[in-house]
């Protein structure tokens, strides 16, 4: 038959007082009053038969019953602060590793993450470029940045920024083909990534125009960019990736209409890892980051939010 514990809550109580020698201290120490603490360590006592603490005037002393219970409780309630301190602990502060997809590494990150260096000259940075999800407890990964919905598993997801997409090329290939508005990427080879909500025949269709094919069709953003740059074509962009093209005259801006989608930027790690000075500090960081972009980065522009109901 299985043994029955009694409820924890008493057995922290009756730990609390007989660690302190008082019912009063034993109160003050948890927020509770002095009778909480007594009703609790009663019901204790009787759930297990047998008196825990001789009551004398203005102190208490254990009995040999509570002795023998207050050893046993005290290792039991070390370990288990000890096991919530190594959920929490930082196995490496010195080091910050991060997992994001390769288009955001080396379009938005990396051309901005000296700046983090700066304000963070001992921290030791190592940024993984991949689309695979984290296992988080089987790496050593202290957060991810994912593009998509942002409901993950087993992990916190922040919202870090929206996106917007709209068709961008390269001012070489706009002089070559005339593709200066809308109506003119009939002409044009159009660049595509293979992430759902990057698709040229719904982007067209939601502003009222005839869906068309790809040209060309590329397995991650950077490459779709990439293209546009190598004056191949125009390419279904994301803003926050192509805007420090666009500022660098690198790459124009096709019409004035941008679509916001279902699928944004999220900071992603299990709950207990924010609390980390280390991912704290980032956290700040890009934050702040991102929210000087918006204010610099104004469009101009229609935006048509195609995002599904909620």
């Amino acid at each position: 038959m299985k043994e029955k514990l009694p409820p924890l809550q008493g057995l922290y109580y009756f730990y609390t007082a007989a660690k302190l020698g008082s019912f009063k201290l034993a109160a003050s120490e948890l927020f509770v009053t002095a009778a909480a603490i007594s009703q609790q360590i009663r019901q204790l006592e009787e759930t297990l038969g047998t008196e825990l603490f001789l009551r004398q005037h203005r102190k208490v002393t254990l009995t040999m019953e509570g002795e023998l219970l207050f050893a046993q409780s005290q290792k039991g309630f070390e370990h288990l602060h000890q096991g919530i301190r190594q959920i929490n602990q930082d196995p490496n502060p010195n080091q910050l590793s991060i997992s994001t997809l390769p288009s955001f590494a080396q379009h938005w990150l990396v051309p901005r993450i000296g700046h983090f260096r700066e304000l963070n000259p001992n921290q030791e940075l190592m940024i993984e470029p991949t689309n695979r999800l984290v296992d988080f407890q089987n790496s050593n990964i202290d957060l991810c940045i994912r593009y998509g919905p942002g409901q993950y598993p087993n992990v916190t997801s922040k919202l870090l920024m929206e996106e917007l997409l709209y068709p961008v090329c390269h001012p070489i290939y706009q002089q070559q083909h005339g593709i200066y508005q809308l109506s003119d990427l009939t002409a044009a080879d159009l660049i595509e990534d293979y992430w759902p909500d990057l698709n040229w025949g719904a982007w067209l269709e939601n502003i009222g125009y005839a869906a068309q094919k790809p040209t060309l069709k590329y397995n991650g953003s950077h490459f779709v960019l990439e293209g546009a740059l190598a004056v191949q074509g125009v390419a279904l962009a994301k803003h926050s990736l192509a805007n420090r093209y666009i500022e660098e005259g690198k790459l124009v801006r096709i019409g004035h209409v941008a679509q916001r989608t279902d699928y944004n930027y999220f900071i992603c790690a299990p709950k207990s890892y924010f609390k980390r000075e280390k991912i704290r500090r980032f956290c700040e960081w890009i934050f702040n980051q991102v929210d000087e972009s918006r204010t610099y980065c104004k469009l101009d522009c229609d935006i048509i939010d195609t995002r599904s109901p909620q």
